[in-house]
């Protein structure tokens, strides 16, 4: 990150989301967004490698893989690993934003996010042990450009996890509905 940002890049964050702060508090159903991606077979046969294609990714997809301890070969991005990412992404942003607000200058931000699944769930090995991850850990590195007081740094960071959608969401959980859509071939006999 630039630490020498000018004035005008210091005060992008509120240039953006103050009109949308406004708007929502007059429009409320317009805060409500729908993020999507969707997977395809893409050009493998084997059920261990497939695309996915984030809705706005003008078009691209990308390689996915399935995890080695499921039977994959780990040559690409598996799932759990595009969930750390969404994890990672939405809590560095979240963090540099909320930095914004409360006027700290950061030199430097990483997020690394770790998830722990035991596989004998999926697998069905054990019926005891949960499908999902059981665990995931986020450890965050910042470098402040200017000295900070506590407070404030208290501040970023209490704000940053509660303004993390993602981390939220894993938090509390979330509702899912599944719809499948089957087409079958028709035997002609």
């Amino acid at each position: 990150m630039n630490t020498n940002a000018t004035n005008t890049e210091s005060k992008l964050v509120a240039a953006r989301q103050t009109p949308l702060r406004q708007r929502y508090l007059k429009e409320p159903e317009a805060a409500w967004i729908r993020d999507e991606a969707r997977a395809v077979i893409g050009s493998s046969a084997d059920p261990f490698h497939s695309e996915i294609e984030p809705a706005n990714n003008a078009g691209k997809r990308w390689s996915l893989g399935i995890h080695q301890a499921v039977g994959g070969y780990h040559d690409a991005p598996n799932p759990g690993d595009l969930l750390a990412a969404s994890l990672a992404a939405c809590l560095h942003s979240t963090t540099r934003m909320i930095a914004q607000w409360l006027e700290i200058e950061l030199a430097d931000v990483e997020v690394m996010v770790g998830a722990e699944c035991d596989a004998r769930g999926t697998l069905m090995v054990d019926s005891s042990v949960p499908v999902g991850f059981q665990r995931m850990d986020c450890n965050v590195w910042l470098q402040i450009a200017t000295r900070t007081d506590e407070k404030r740094l208290k501040a970023l960071m209490a704000r940053s996890e509660a303004c993390c959608v993602v981390m939220q969401t894993l938090r509390g959980g979330v509702d899912v509905k599944t719809l499948w859509h089957i087409e079958q071939e028709t035997s002609h006999a």
